[in-house]
């Protein structure tokens, strides 16, 4: 049985693959470069035989208009019926049926539409193929109604059987009046959906023409603000009755009505918001509108002083500008909405009330035991971490308590507890509990909070939530720079996929570019479908993603040519830092034909930094170090993560020029010191429990939680929207041994250079100490020798303290390759 079922089974596979065979072929015709060269070359033929056509019927169409009446076949098949069209029977008919039955001379659209086809089939991209089809296609049909409406009774080719028919019907329905108002609306319509500058230009329009009616409102405005005054005046002058404060102060009403009472403070608190709130808009407003006036009273002094006219031509073509928009190229790009991240549900077995007496309890008895006592103690719980501050009765040492820390992890059974002590500015003792049931914070929630979304910062990141249940936001350009470390599966790959989303929901392409640096090449690979909208790369370079370690290198010192050539512009510009800078750019003050271009911040974010230490080591410490150390002024941040917190990992180096850490959990109290110049991430819970040391502050933070179909979904809504050409280049850079490879003259080759190939073709080993034992020579001649290999093409370039790549396989290549040397 079952061996029929497997000969069965087998039948079946084999039925499969000869049903999916034909399709594979086609797929693989379609995808064969000389099939789409091949079709360019016909689409294009078609392209020329069509506008031959077209052309041609504009003078012939009277003459051949008779014979063109009848079917297609009759046509080719009757030798008697001859045509004037350049094109022949085909042409004069295909023309005829576009031009005269169709869209008229709009039809000529079709050509455009074959040419960008035809181009794009061999590789040569004019326009988007998509956006032409759909123009030529409003375009033929507008175009068509509107000069059968003009010319359709005189000259009934123009408009096509199409646009006479529909101009006519348009006639009868809304009058000739109106069928001129609904092409005109169509063709506005078309031109704001389709050309953004079209759009801009009109609003600045009627940006203008609102100016005399703002002077209007201003005098009205300004009446109101000065009878405002007056009564602010009058109510400032009144006196103050003493004897009202000391009553509200010193009787207090019954315990009884607390929550009403202070609910209704609540509520008369809000009102007085909401009129502080309606009253700071009407005052903006106003503001708003006495700034138009000025800039109103500035047109009219310019317009009167001619002599200030010739000395400030510069300012008054600048104004006459406007500012300058980095956003424009862009400008329908809009940021990622919040219902692209999921909703985490509030966990129904959060904190009770339970077990916060327990452990308050608990904290009691054990601190009694010995012989500590308290004044006070208070919960705060957070989303994972329960704080219980207590206040030590007189005479108790802090020290006392704070080794009492394993102890009273003892009797709570807790995972691990921190003791803070003292609490920072509150006079308190805190002991950190982790919850029975912690909560997830979502991704969500703290993008959608008001502390994040009325952030005014350049560069806003938001981590995650406080042990207050505060939502944690930090500005990256006041870091300037940030570590992260902890262990494996602890949460930094979260932590980083939480800062990338959060500066994707704030900026614009224009204001923002990532260098992404990832040598286990799976983390940050989601972000490459976003290339063209906010990654920067090297030229020449096929992936925006940097996974190569002499790749690394290069961009890294890429990246210190971009600083300085900032810094020149910013010494150019008389600027102190990058704000200062692109604020000169965007009014008019910098001229771009000297070299001055608007700077986008640029981060560079690098996972598994210990691994490119080890393949590397000072090659990528050294531009790291000097980009932290000077890149902050001119935009450049750094953002570091690796799991193996070492001192030959993170150097003093590196820690000096890196004053924000995040740690996360760590095995270790050393690892944390390492870290963070001290203890305490060796005690945190793990999965996503972190402290962040910003200067001499340290905060605990439970990290956002994003999972990756919520990456992914955020970056597929960036990716269908508009973007740039290609990706931010970053300078070239070519490195010093590239450099020295280039000077190496293969005709003044070593005498050993043949038998140097042979012995590494035969080890499959690349590498100097070798040719320098089994050849008795020193180091210097052997490097010599290994350096000329290479540019011959026999060994790959140096890995750093790896062995050389040997790039021939066996002696027959090689000597095939050796002949070719020799005979150069």
């Amino acid at each position: 049985m079952a061996k029929k079922k497997q000969q069965v089974n087998q039948q079946q596979k084999q039925k499969n693959n000869e049903k999916t065979e034909p399709a594979k072929k086609k797929y693989s015709l379609i995808k064969d470069e000389r099939i789409k060269f091949i079709l360019g070359l016909a689409f294009l033929s078609f392209a020329i035989f069509f506008l031959l056509a077209f052309v041609s019927y504009l003078f012939t169409w009277r003459v051949d208009q008779s014979k063109l009446d009848v079917n297609f076949s009759t046509l080719i098949s009757d030798a008697d019926i001859s045509v004037e069209n350049w094109a022949g029977k085909t042409g004069a008919f295909l023309a005829h049926l576009f031009i005269h039955k169709w869209f008229g001379i709009a039809s000529f659209s079709l050509i455009i539409i074959l040419i960008v086809l035809a181009f794009k089939l061999v590789s040569i991209r004019l326009l988007s193929l998509q956006k032409t089809v759909k123009n030529s296609i409003l375009i033929s049909i507008w175009m068509s109604i509107t000069l059968g409406y003009l010319f359709g009774d005189t000259y009934f080719f123009l408009g096509g059987a199409h646009g006479y028919f529909i101009s006519k019907w348009l006639n009868a329905l809304v009058g000739k009046a109106g069928t001129a108002f609904v092409t005109l609306i169509a063709l506005f319509a078309f031109l704001i959906l389709t050309f953004d500058r079209f759009f801009i230009r009109l609003k600045n329009i009627v940006n203008v023409n609102k100016s005399c009616l703002k002077q209007k409102l201003v005098e009205k405005t300004t009446e109101k603000n000065k009878a405002q005054e007056e009564e602010k005046q009058e109510i400032n002058e009144a006196p103050i009755n003493l004897d009202d404060l000391s009553f509200e102060v010193t009787q207090p009403q019954e315990e009884t009505n607390k929550n009403e009472d202070s609910k209704e403070s609540f509520d008369d608190n809000i009102q007085t918001l909401e009129v502080k709130e309606s009253v700071s808009n009407v005052s903006g407003s106003t503001d708003e509108e006495s700034v138009d006036e000025n800039e109103g009273g500035l047109d009219l002094t310019i317009v009167n002083k001619a002599t200030e006219e010739d000395n400030d031509a510069d300012k008054i073509h600048s104004k006459a500008l406007g500012d300058y928009d980095p956003t424009l190229d862009l400008s329908s790009y809009r940021l990622p909405t919040v219902d692209l991240l999921d909703i985490h549900e509030k966990d129904s077995n959060a904190v009770t009330n339970e077990e916060l007496v327990s452990n308050k309890n608990k904290i009691v008895e054990t601190l009694a035991n010995y012989k500590i006592k308290i004044d006070k103690i208070r919960a705060t719980i957070g989303p994972t971490i329960t704080l219980y501050e207590i206040i030590p009765a007189p005479g108790v040492r802090i020290s006392k308590i704070k080794n009492l820390e394993d102890d009273i992890a003892l009797s709570l059974a807790a995972l691990g507890i921190r003791i803070i002590a003292p609490m920072p500015g509150k006079g308190t003792i805190g002991i950190e509990v982790p919850n029975i049931h912690p909560e997830i914070v979502s991704m969500r929630s703290v993008i959608s909070s008001k502390k994040f979304q009325e952030s005014q910062y350049e560069l806003p990141i938001v981590l995650g939530k406080t042990i207050s249940n505060e939502t944690y936001v930090v500005d990256l350009v006041k870091m300037p720079h940030l570590l992260v470390a902890g262990a494996t599966g602890q949460g930094k790959s979260v932590g980083l996929n939480a800062i990338l989303t959060s500066l994707l929901y704030k900026k614009h392409p224009s204001q923002l570019k990532f260098v992404l640096i990832d040598p286990k090449k799976v983390e940050l690979t989601l972000y490459s479908l976003i290339e063209k909208h906010f990654l920067a790369k090297m030229p020449d370079t096929e992936e925006a993603i940097i996974t190569d370690t002499q790749k690394v290198v290069n961009t890294l010192n890429s990246l210190c040519v971009e600083m300085d050539q900032r810094y020149d512009l910013l010494k150019l510009a008389h600027t102190r830092n990058i704000k200062e800078y692109n604020a000169k750019f965007i009014k008019r003050k910098l001229n771009p034909e000297k070299g001055h271009r608007f700077l986008p911040y640029i981060v560079v974010v690098i996972d598994e930094y210990a691994d490119l230490i080890m393949t590397a080591g000072k090659e990528i410490e050294m531009p790291i170090a000097r980009l932290a150390q000077l890149a902050r002024a001119i935009g450049i941040h750094l953002i570091i993560a690796t799991q193996r917190p070492t001192t030959n990992i993170i150097t003093g180096l590196i820690k000096a020029n890196f004053p924000t850490r995040i740690a996360f959990r760590v095995t270790s109290s050393m690892d944390s010191r390492t870290i963070l110049d001290q203890t305490g991430a060796n005690q945190l819970i793990g999965r996503g429990d972190m402290l962040i040391s910003n200067a001499s502050d340290l905060t605990r933070v439970q990290c956002a939680f994003v999972d990756t179909p919520e990456i992914e979904r955020v970056i597929e809504y960036i990716e269908k929207q508009q973007a740039y050409p290609s990706a931010f280049l970053l300078p070239e850079y070519v490195d010093d041994a590239s450099k020295g490879l280039n000077e190496v003259d293969l005709k003044k080759r070593d005498g050993l250079f043949d038998d140097a190939a042979r012995l590494i073709v035969n080890h499959q080993q690349g590498s100097t100490s070798l040719i320098q034992r089994k050849f008795s020579i020193g180091y210097n001649r052997a490097g010599r020798i290994i350096d000329q290999l290479e540019a011959a093409g026999v060994v790959g370039p140096n890995e750093g303290s790896k062995a050389r790549q040997v790039l021939i396989p066996d002696e027959y290549s090689l000597e095939q390759l050796l002949n070719r040397v020799n005979n150069q």
